[in-house]
């Protein structure tokens, strides 16, 4: 966020002027941040950020609506301390803004990521039981089907497109929830959210779709456009949006 609102980017958030902003991998504690970028004029904001060191992971949300209530993280030490997660409640629909592990360097980090995984689906399966409808958003650090990635041969045996991985992609449509631009686009191809900095590989459009909204199936109906933002620059993921009515 820090290195965003240098370049200048953050005049994008300004001008688009969305309902609510939802970012991730902030790297950045509320502390460290210009008034002008930790409270915009017009916006409730929240941070999550890590508590085990600085400069690391942290999501952040920016909303016109005020929530009804904030929480931070899903209640277990583990996963709750490096701030990737933030849900608000709102009068009509809970949402979750998050930012899963990447499951890159080694066994124990993809391990990780897996339990990450099935206790934030053990998470939200909770909260549609206590009758909220959901919506989650976030850099989820995996492309499910190989129309999601430019180079799906090459990297079945990396993390990010691992079958295990893969699977429980599955398992949350498995659940009723709604992958938003699948719904709109089933077929749409080269369209992706993340591309290799060190490669250049935005310039050949070798990427991945790695980022998401998902909506529980009571709020289909509300669903009115997805679309992924990929003429914005400034990071090595674009903006993605989601419209409901």
């Amino acid at each position: 966020m820090r290195a965003c609102h240098k370049k200048g980017c953050w005049e994008w958030f300004l001008n688009e002027s969305p309902d609510i902003f939802c970012l991730q991998e902030t790297k950045a504690h509320p502390k460290q941040l210009p008034d002008e970028v930790r409270n915009p004029k017009g916006y409730f904001s929240y941070f999550d950020h890590s508590k085990l060191k600085k400069g690391y992971s942290g999501v952040a949300v920016f909303t016109k609506i005020e929530p009804e209530k904030v929480e931070y993280g899903m209640g277990i030490g583990e996963f709750d301390q490096e701030g990737r997660l933030l849900t608000l409640f709102f009068k009509d629909f809970v949402l979750i803004n998050i930012y899963f592990p990447n499951g890159g360097g080694g066994s124990e980090r993809l391990d990780y990521k897996l339990r990450f995984y099935d206790n934030f689906l053990n998470y939200i399966e909770k909260l549609r039981q206590n009758g909220h409808k959901i919506i989650f958003c976030g850099d989820i650090n995996t492309a499910h089907k190989e129309i999601d990635l430019a180079r799906p041969k090459e990297n079945e045996n990396n993390t990010g497109f691992l079958p295990i991985e893969r699977a429980w992609l599955d398992k949350v449509i498995e659940k009723g929830y709604a992958d938003t631009f699948r719904y709109f686009y089933p077929e749409a191809k080269n369209k992706y959210t993340y591309w290799d900095m060190k490669t250049f590989a935005r310039d050949r459009n070798v990427g991945w779709r790695l980022d998401y909204f998902f909506t529980s199936e009571d709020l289909k109906d509300n669903l009115k456009k997805a679309d992924i933002l990929d003429n914005v620059f400034g990071s090595d993921h674009c903006p993605i949006l989601l419209g409901l009515e």
